[in-house]
């Protein structure tokens, strides 16, 4: 990438580095500091909040890797808002120290529909009449109201001097040790007055929480039950590197106590947050009648399960803050701001037993039977427990009474028992995990890993999992054949192996259960059509342990062939993205199985697929271009669309920056559109993908 100025014409990168200091002398190593300082946040800010990097990663870390330097040399030149203190400092405290907030950290009074943020509205003008205020022009600000922590910023004279929680609104915790590990949140602010209050919330984003729940497990370590729970439990760490290797973020949606400093609106004051790289939600809107914010809260409401990060509602504020100071405070709630919340997505219900199914790879996982109950628009019967640890936390047992949440499309799931349950004398006992395999009655065992296993390789129900995972929607996409199909074939003996789905016919078929003539021979085309599935889809499909969607893509697109993964060394196939040692070696081990060797070769004399297609990464129509997919496009699903732009040399990034080539829309495009068109980036329909991907010039929307 070609550096490009800092804002003062200086070289962004400070080329200068130590062979300039150390002509200097010790005198200008003060100076030094200050200028390296100046330059890793001014590029840290440009990386993380604005998207747009002016250097690579090598040139940061130079800079970074002098001042540290520098420090070590000379520790009298340390600073409290240094960069080297943000991560590598590794800073350890001994307790959380109490701080009492200067201003009051308020809670926020709830409505539900639209009656209720009207009476609101009422409400308001009726206390300003009284006032001697006379219909008020109400401007409004909207924002998505995030499910993290509440975070109060310290900053005295720019620098960032605390990080305290809500804690009861009065008072909170100092963790200012786990804020600096944040790289979104500056550390240092230019212009900035003699003390400035700055309010937000710190989250976990989902893509985030999943990749670090999934780094855990393959690790043997205990996962976390959701975004917000991470979030709180990381920023209390005593031991800032455990904080640092959890990605956090934060939105940051109001400013507190200034000295040095006024605004006249909520709406200036987030305009100066956002001026001098704090990160500020962009969907953030200023609207001007109440009709107008019901309609904006109602399109978050439809938009919830589609955003990056877990939302339970939207916060309303009267923009004004000389309004806002007549409104004033009834409570802990303010007169000038209410929060519009979903729909309730939980309920309660009674727990009737915890029941055990076998995944592909021979984990046991448990789940609830349930008396049924309509939570989020559908009965419920049966609900997710997740894991055994999961279910050892929440200490939910037969018999008792307990919450079920249901949001969007997502798998019912118990969440904890009724608040009331820990209070019986006669609740059942733990539950545990089973010692015998509830599929097949071999001994389970628990190794050095979080979870019980079935250790029996030809488990039905560990064959029953992979079976039809091999024709699931990530892998080999097989339409017609369900877990209800998968069921009845493998009961007539039609199916053991992967390699047994393409001996099927349609004779076979229309012989059971679940198939007529036509659904027999649409089976029957579709399993012969999977045989041209990317080889990405086929190394997910084998069920290896290790082997997700994406490095499933990422190995086929290194190794190209079959022949040179099963070649590859342990080392050659850790150092693929996305994998690393333990991962690794686990991979080679499972290619090395004689059985699943066995699953390879037959396969492939089926014709199913085995090569990498299309161009080496870094070639052909696509190549080195990113491309972010958004919305729902005519014919071709989101993994459609991702397996083309591979095989054309594209990137697929999940976000939007300066630095995306093209945005891809279709409909219900949402916040990726909005800043597409912000960013001036290209934004293309489904036939400008297709004029991509045969290297023609699209027309841009």
């Amino acid at each position: 990438m070609n550096a490009r100025s800092s804002p003062d014409g200086s070289d962004p990168a400070g080329r200068t580095r130590l062979a300039a200091r150390s002509s200097s002398g010790r005198n200008d190593l003060p100076a030094r500091a200050a200028e390296l300082r100046r330059l890793l946040e001014y590029h840290g800010r440009r990386y993380y909040v604005d998207d747009d990097p002016e250097i690579g990663d090598d040139e940061y870390d130079a800079l970074l890797d002098e001042l540290r330097t520098i420090e070590a040399e000379h520790p009298e030149l340390l600073t409290p808002d240094s960069p080297t203190q943000k991560v590598g400092g590794g800073q350890v405290v001994s307790e959380l120290r109490k701080v009492r907030h200067r201003r009051r950290m308020l809670s926020l009074a709830n409505a539900r529909r639209e009656e209720e943020l009207l009476a609101w509205v009422e409400r308001m003008r009726a206390f300003l009449a009284r006032e001697g205020i006379e219909d008020p022009a109400f401007d409004y600000v909207v924002e998505p109201k995030v499910d993290g922590l509440a975070m109060s910023l310290h900053y005295e004279n720019g620098v960032l001097i605390r990080g305290v929680t809500r804690g009861d609104g009065e008072t909170g915790e100092d963790v200012t040790h786990n804020i600096r590990t944040i790289e979104q949140i500056p550390k240092q602010i230019d212009g900035a007055p003699a003390w400035i209050e700055v309010r937000g919330e710190v989250y976990m984003s989902l893509a985030d929480f999943e990749a670090l729940n999934t780094r855990r497990a393959e690790a043997g370590r205990s996962t976390f039950m959701n975004p917000r729970n991470s979030a709180a439990g990381t920023i209390r760490q005593l031991d800032a590197r455990l904080a640092a290797e959890r990605p956090l973020s934060m939105w940051c949606y109001q400013v507190g106590e200034t000295e040095g400093i006024a605004f006249s609106s909520h709406h200036e004051a987030l305009d100066w947050l956002h001026d001098r790289g704090f990160p500020v939600n962009p969907d953030i809107a200023r609207l001007r009648t109440a009709e107008e914010v019901v309609a904006r809260c109602e399109q978050w409401q439809e938009r919830r399960a589609e955003l990056p990060f877990e939302i339970d509602g939207v916060v309303v504020k009267v923009d004004d803050f000389e309004l806002q100071r007549r409104l004033g405070v009834v409570g802990r709630d303010p007169r000038w701001a209410i929060a519009w919340k979903f729909p309730p997505t939980t309920a309660v219900t009674r727990l009737i037993d915890v029941m055990w199914n076998v995944g592909k790879f021979g984990t046991l996982h448990p789940f609830a039977q349930l008396e049924p109950v309509h939570v989020g628009g559908v009965t419920v019967k049966l609900a997710t427990l997740h894991n055994e640890e999961d279910l050892a936390r929440k200490d939910v047992r037969p018999g008792d009474d307990v919450i079920v949440l249901r949001a969007g499309d997502v798998i019912p799931q118990v969440i904890s028992p009724a608040p009331h349950v820990a209070e019986r004398s006669d609740r059942s006992p733990p539950v545990r995990p089973p010692a015998r395999c509830p599929i097949c009655d071999t001994p389970t065992v628990k190794g050095e890993g979080v979870f019980t296993k079935c250790p029996n390789r030809v488990c039905p129900g560990r064959r029953w999992q992979q079976l039809q995972s091999f024709v699931g929607r990530a892998g080999m996409d097989v339409d017609g054949i369900g877990e209800k199909q998968v069921s009845v074939l493998m009961e007539h003996g039609l199916l053991r192996t992967p390699g047994d789905y393409y001996r099927l016919t349609e004779e076979q078929l229309v012989q059971l259960d679940r198939f007529g003539e036509v659904s027999a021979r649409n089976a029957v085309a579709a399993i012969a059509a999977s045989k041209q599935r990317p080889f990405g889809r086929v190394l997910f499909a084998l069920s290896i342990e290790g082997i997700g969607t994406v490095t499933g893509r990422n190995l086929a697109q290194r190794f190209r062939t079959i022949d040179a993964l099963l070649d590859a060394s342990t080392e050659e196939i850790a150092g693929t993205p996305g994998i690393g040692p333990i991962v690794g070696e686990l991979i080679h081990d499972q290619l090395h199985d004689e059985r699943l060797r066995a699953v390879i070769d037959d396969l492939r004399a089926l014709g199913v697929r085995m090569e990498e297609e299309g161009p080496p990464p870094g070639e052909g129509p696509l190549a080195d271009k990113a491309i972010v997919l958004t919305g729902t496009l005519p014919t071709l699903t989101r993994e459609q669309a991702t397996e083309r732009i591979l095989a054309a040399g594209g990137r697929v990034t999940s976000s939007v920056s300066r630095r995306t080539d093209y945005v891809v829309a279709g409909e219900r495009a949402g916040t990726k559109l909005e800043k597409a068109e912000r960013l001036r980036v290209p934004v293309v329909d489904e036939a400008g993908l297709e004029a991509l991907l045969e290297g023609s010039a699209p027309e841009a929307g």
